[in-house]
């Protein structure tokens, strides 16, 4: 085991101090993260403003981070084309976070007096009343641009429905398996999985952050080498007697 995550994580620096060194890595390309700019482009050219969804859980959940870490890029461009911005949340704590993520985002790009701390508001802990107060802003403001990026439920079907129609383009980022068909159905785009957790790679272009995602998929491909080895030696073992026990070297006892 200890061999395991020295190997781990020597991938994982190798990749990262090379790409910091100017090293060129190829990432595939995902549509839903290319249309962000397209749909950011969509609202500032009608003069309406951005819906940003960022799930229903708190800071606790992995999706959750993520999907801040995604709306601090998308308050970036708001603010390079002068765009509004609506963020409608569920918990207080995120909130607090996106609020200083926009913050950031809109001093990052020079424009400090956009940042408005209204654009980050807090709805309501309850599931279906925080649907319906997002089905609500929908219906009256009907943005050009819904994204809904975080951890979902029940509502996402609701939330994309409405969104479906008043004519938005929508774009949306979960790992909930359950949640990702509804998705996909109602929505323009869909990042599935870890496509969404590789978003803030794939917009911010830094190296370290794209290096780090070209380590964890090297590790995951001699994971899934070592299963297939593993398996077939055991296989092997089993029915002929030949070979070795792989067992006693890849379980933890």
């Amino acid at each position: 085991m200890f061999i395991t995550i020295i190997a781990m994580s020597s991938t994982l620096m190798y990749n990262v101090r090379y790409a910091q060194r100017g090293g060129e890595f190829y990432l595939r390309p995902i549509p839903g993260l290319q249309a962000v700019e397209e749909a950011v482009g969509r609202s500032t050219e009608m003069g309406r403003p951005i819906l940003y969804v960022p799930g229903i859980q708190d800071m606790d959940q992995v999706e959750t981070v993520a999907g801040v870490i995604v709306l601090g890029h998308v308050a970036k461009m708001t603010a390079r084309y002068e765009t509004s911005l609506n963020v409608p949340v569920s918990r207080s704590i995120v909130m607090k976070a996106a609020r200083e993520a926009c913050r950031e985002s809109y001093m990052m790009e020079g424009r400090p007096d956009m940042f408005n701390e209204d654009m980050v508001h807090y709805l309501t802990d309850d599931q279906f009343a925080y649907a319906a107060g997002v089905n609500g802003i929908m219906v009256r403001e009907k943005p050009a641009a819904c994204m809904y990026m975080g951890k979902f439920y029940a509502e996402s079907l609701i939330l994309a429905e409405t969104g479906n129609s008043i004519g938005a383009i929508q774009i949306a980022g979960t790992a909930s398996q359950a949640q990702i068909p509804f998705f996909v159905t109602a929505c323009d785009y869909t990042l599935i999985g870890e496509e969404f957790f590789a978003a803030s790679a794939y917009l911010s272009k830094k190296p370290e952050l794209i290096g780090g995602v070209r380590g964890q998929d090297m590790i995951k491909i001699a994971v899934i080498v070592t299963i297939i080895i593993s398996a077939g030696l055991m296989v092997l073992y089993g029915n002929t007697g030949i070979g070795f026990d792989v067992s006693k070297y890849l379980t933890i006892r």
